[in-house]
């Protein structure tokens, strides 16, 4: 059996590339060993350039990559040992068995049995999407082959993960992210079908995008792009089309769609920039741009691209403000702020006209 590889990151200033060895081994001694908890609620900043950090990265930095912070270089550092959100699922599996024994064996086969959070993965993954023409047994084959020797995967599945136990209150535990919610099943076996696709496979890829939406109602063609911290809450109803690409820490609501125009072929889908936040319902159509940090309001439909950090309200979606303070997708904040509804006001000026005017 393979040894289980976990990628960790961190990011290293310029000047410290040549003592990346030692700096490597002093981050990774600094890394919790009981992570099944949260830290603070607030977001950190560097004093030193001003930039935002995301909750993620006060919690777990080791696990962080793509900040905006220039002078700073993206380092990879494998750990064949540390693993704290691996470590917390299994922490959270014993104690969850020994709550609910009726569990026990459930809980044992999904996780207390494996090496390693790709193989817990496959396993649940394989059990959900399975059936009489895939066999849970070829689909673990598969899922573990693919998750085994991409780094990227490894990387997003618990990046992913965090972003789950950050963002949804209902997420209470890295484990139920793993096990119960199908937003993160989704993304993950999206995850697979991408690299599948990528690899020339695109028929078996195009096969589990089919169970993927038989099962989960989240349609997710193979070929979008799709970045890493996402998080589906929810999930039901949403769709990716084929050429749509979507940015790291963003975060999708149930019956989202990111559709083409109607053209045959083509770059022909939306581009959802780093930190979004798209409402539930919302439908974003074309070959546009959401800029990083926006925020698209639940039922809103966006013809338009929408400047990073705007508010995007209405059918067709307006701007209606800007988010100065940090990215919507990690506060998961949908309302557009009380300023904008003490702009809006009916005027009946020329109401002897049959006039309503709405002024802004």
């Amino acid at each position: 059996m393979m040894p289980c590889e976990c990628v960790v990151v961190r990011e290293m200033e310029a000047g410290e590339e040549g003592d990346s060895k030692g700096k490597a081994a002093r981050v990774l001694a600094s890394v919790s060993s009981s992570s099944s908890s949260s830290s603070s609620n607030g977001v950190g900043s560097d004093s030193s350039t001003g930039s935002r950090r995301c909750k993620s990265e006060v919690m777990f930095p080791i696990y962080v990559r793509g900040s905006s912070r220039r002078n700073l270089i993206s380092r990879t550092i494998l750990d064949f040992a540390g693993d704290p959100i691996w470590e917390a699922v299994k922490s959270e599996a014993k104690s969850e068995a020994e709550k609910e024994p009726i569990l026990s064996s459930f809980l044992y086969a999904s996780v207390l049995c494996h090496d390693c959070f790709e193989r817990a993965l496959s396993f649940v993954l394989a059990n959900r999407l399975q059936n009489p023409t895939l066999l849970a047994t070829q689909l673990m084959d598969i899922f573990d082959n693919v998750m085994m020797n991409d780094k990227e995967i490894q990387r997003s599945i618990r990046l992913d993960a965090q972003a789950f136990k950050d963002r949804d209150p209902a997420c209470a535990q890295y484990s139920w992210a793993l096990l119960y919610l199908k937003g993160y099943h989704s993304v993950q076996s999206y995850r697979i079908a991408h690299a599948l696709w990528k690899q020339g496979r695109k028929v078996l890829a195009l096969a589990l995008q089919s169970r993927i939406s038989e099962v989960f109602a989240v349609d997710i063609h193979p070929a979008a792009r799709i970045g890493e911290g996402i998080l589906l809450d929810h999930g039901t109803g949403l769709v990716i089309g084929e050429t749509a690409v979507v940015g790291n820490w963003v975060s999708l609501m149930q019956g989202v769609t990111l559709g083409g125009t109607g053209k045959e072929h083509g770059d022909r889908h939306p581009k959802i920039g780093q930190g979004a936040l798209i409402g539930a319902g919302a439908t974003v159509l074309g070959n546009i741009s959401v800029g990083d940090g926006a925020m698209v309001a639940a039922g809103s439909l966006v013809l338009k691209d929408l400047p990073p950090h705007s508010m995007a309200v209405g059918n067709p979606a307006k701007v209606v403000g800007y988010i100065e303070d940090e990215d919507p997708s990690l506060t998961m904040k949908h309302d557009v702020g009380m300023d904008y509804f003490e702009h809006v006001a009916v005027s009946f000026a020329d109401r002897d006209n049959g006039d309503i005017k709405a002024e802004r």
